[in-house]
């Protein structure tokens, strides 16, 4: 049998050498292919529990979002919040729409002359979901009824069935951004802006309110305390939807965390008492 000589071994180094660069180049590459890649797909959201889903593009889920965060704000039951986002869905296909039929606008369609506000107003999605949740609080028994019944007795459309299409939908989004169903909804966002802790400071206070701590910023992080798994989960899936409009690159709480192009992870040692919230740099 022949020995491994010297130089044997030197052009066995080499080679090792060689194929552990090529490996590096290769890993390189891919993660450059990868940003790439990533940079060109379109952004979308999902929400998904049990066989319920709901698939949105950014500005759907920002509202959606928004409209959910308002019931949770209320004290108003995960229902509320399903009436809206059907009725949502099949008013505007939950965008703020600055265009409807005869004087309708906004994210409900809701018309000036019929007493809903003023046309910029009704243009405010804050404003519009607020007037819609006091009038559906006023339907006795909203929370038994049919989806699509309590969202005509508030509508008064001329097609009154039309909403219980979007009830899937709309179960899936109130679930999740409630908070009642945990890390079940995601975004894909290829590339964000660089966010500001004061921005994201001030729109979590704004929307949640007294409901969760005032934010504390330290650098790019900024951290929320939350009294419940709920409450931490309506919050963590709210700054997921509005991550591109934010400059959010990362939220983690309650052992799981998300990243701009990714899903819901496990990750060790987060408390469920505080959301983190990472926000994008200048080089992200």
């Amino acid at each position: 049998m022949r020995h491994c000589t010297r130089t044997d071994v030197k052009r066995l180094g080499a080679t090792l050498v060689v194929l552990v660069l090529l490996g590096a180049a290769a890993t390189i590459g891919w993660q450059h292919l990868h940003a790439k890649v990533r940079t060109l797909l379109p952004d979308e959201c999902v929400a998904k529990v049990g066989d319920l889903r709901a698939d949105l593009d950014v500005e759907q889920a920002q509202n959606a979002g928004l409209i959910t965060a308002i019931a949770v704000r209320r004290g108003l039951p995960p229902r509320a919040a399903t009436i809206a986002l059907a009725t949502a869905f099949q008013e505007s296909k939950l965008y703020n729409l600055d265009y409807g039929d005869r004087d309708s606008v906004g994210l409900f369609q809701q018309r000036p002359s019929q007493g809903w506000g003023t046309r910029k107003q009704l243009r405010d999605p804050v404003y519009a979901t607020g007037r819609f949740y006091d009038a559906l609080v006023q339907v006795d028994g909203f929370e038994t009824m049919r989806i699509t019944e309590a969202a005509q007795r508030v509508q008064r459309s001329g097609f009154p069935e039309a909403y219980a299409a979007h009830e899937p939908a709309a179960r899936a989004l109130a679930s999740s951004l409630t908070g009642r169903s945990p890390h079940a909804f995601t975004c894909r966002i290829g590339s964000t802006e660089p966010g500001r802790s004061a921005v994201v400071s001030s729109e979590v206070t704004g929307v949640f309110g007294a409901l969760v701590s005032t934010p504390v910023a330290n650098g790019r992080t900024v951290t929320v305390g939350v009294p419940d798994r709920t409450t931490g989960w309506a919050l963590a899936h709210y700054v997921v939807a509005q991550a591109g409009r934010l400059g959010i690159r990362r939220v983690s709480y309650a052992g799981r965390a998300w990243a701009l192009d990714e899903t819901w992870k496990q990750e060790d040692g987060r408390a469920a008492g505080r959301v983190r919230i990472d926000l994008a740099g200048p080089k992200d």
